[in-house]
């Protein structure tokens, strides 16, 4: 028997018979006498604010999904009908795959990439082809959380394998509280919100149904300076400071960060194509906000002592061959230690430290604020008020310029 059809306003009309079905198949008719095959999703309902009374009502949440195959609206012969046949069930059995989808998850809708996915092993994948600047956290990250696994008794089972689908709220939150008690400053900050980014891109590609990270956060004062800083006179300890076989390279490196507040990830990489040398300038583009920040290129102004911790290209490898060739950060990081200790400073110095050192130390000796931020490659000045609150000087000055206290 011929489907009837009701036409609608639209110009389309209904398939499905069953009113339970979910989606709906249905056809759109074609001004070139096809019709358009479709699947309506109802995925219930959402209260909104009707702009024009200001009162709340229920909307339908819909979507349609064309589906790409045509119908002939009048088959003339026994060919095109035959098609129409074909076609229709074609469409019939998409619409049950779908409809089988919907059930399988309460958010209507199913991962397109195979259940039996070891979350561990998707997150080295992505740690594996990720380009950005922040890639060692992203590893970091990858790597505190397999800890957090093995060292939590109720989570010690999915060290070696873990479905996307286990990763829950209630494991969220005992991994923050793990990353705040194991790490000080802004540490457990930062290694979250690499892992929370793991965990968006996981959703984004369907290997996660929905983002556990909602609603769980590390908190933090973005207006302190927790890191230790290193003073004028410690920073003259340091360069007074040799041992054996120290790395001149990370020797270098280090000194000329603390002087001009390079990161580590910037300074690993500059070359002397970097340096103008008639200017007396270096020029480069900070790796952490390349491509996303009008305030990424940076210009800082040299003088005798950092052009001669420079130096000059070797006139074999040129412009383009790096002028502090430093081995990994870890190795960096465990020579910097020795360095501090040998130089006989009681403070927690990474290499970051650097960086807030130059910005702290250049503010005590009357730097305004936004001189700093534009030599550290601030787009304004939210993150560099932070060095403020640290400067002793300028905490000094304040106080004394309130009228003298007379009792």
């Amino acid at each position: 028997m011929a489907l009837k059809k009701n036409y609608r306003a639209d110009n389309t009309y209904m398939i499905s018979t069953d009113s339970t079905d979910n989606p709906k198949l249905g056809a759109k008719v074609l001004s070139d006498g096809r019709e358009s095959l479709f699947l309506d999703f109802n995925y219930g309902y959402s209260m909104q604010i009707s702009k024009t009374t200001g009162k709340e009502y229920a909307k339908k949440d819909r979507q349609r999904e064309y589906l790409k195959l045509y119908l002939w609206q009048a088959p003339r012969s026994t060919q095109e009908r035959q098609q129409n046949k074909e076609t229709l069930e074609i469409a019939k059995k998409i619409r049950f795959e779908r409809g089988q989808q919907l059930l399988e998850s309460a958010e209507g809708y199913r991962l397109k990439k195979e259940k039996d996915i070891n979350f561990l092993d998707w997150m080295e994948a992505y740690y594996d082809s990720y380009t950005k600047g922040d890639k060692r956290h992203i590893k970091r990250a990858r790597t505190c959380f397999i800890d957090f696994l093995t060292s939590t008794p109720e989570f010690a089972k999915y060290t070696k394998r873990i479905k996307p689908e286990q990763i829950a709220k209630p494991m969220i939150v005992a991994f923050t509280e793990y990353l705040q008690n194991r790490f000080v400053g802004e540490g457990a900050h930062t290694l979250y919100a690499r892992f929370k980014k793991i965990i968006k891109s996981a959703v984004e590609a369907d290997v996660m149904r929905k983002n556990p990270c909602n609603g769980v956060i590390i908190k933090i004062d973005n207006g302190t300076l927790k890191k230790d800083v290193l003073s004028v006179e410690e920073v003259g300890k340091m360069i007074a400071t040799h041992y054996t076989g120290e790395n001149p390279d990370i020797r270098r490196a280090f000194i000329f960060s603390c002087y001009c507040g390079l990161r580590w990830c910037d300074v690993k990489d500059l070359t002397f194509a970097n340096v103008d040398y008639s200017n007396r300038l270096l020029r480069f583009e900070q790796a952490k906000t390349k491509g996303h920040s009008t305030a990424s290129g940076v210009v800082i102004p040299l003088n005798d002592g950092l052009l001669k911790l420079i130096g000059e290209p070797d006139n074999e490898k040129g412009k383009d061959s790096l002028i502090f060739p430093l081995p990994s950060h870890t190795m960096c990081l465990k020579a910097l230690r020795h360095w501090v200790s040998r130089a006989g400073i009681d403070k927690h110095i990474t290499w970051h430290c650097a960086q807030h050192s130059f910005a702290v130390n250049i503010l005590n000796n009357g730097a305004n604020i936004k001189t700093v931020a534009s030599l550290l490659g601030h787009s304004g000045l939210k993150h560099t008020e932070k060095y403020t609150r640290a400067v002793d000087s300028l905490k000094q000055e304040a106080i004394n310029s309130l009228p003298e206290l007379a009792i």
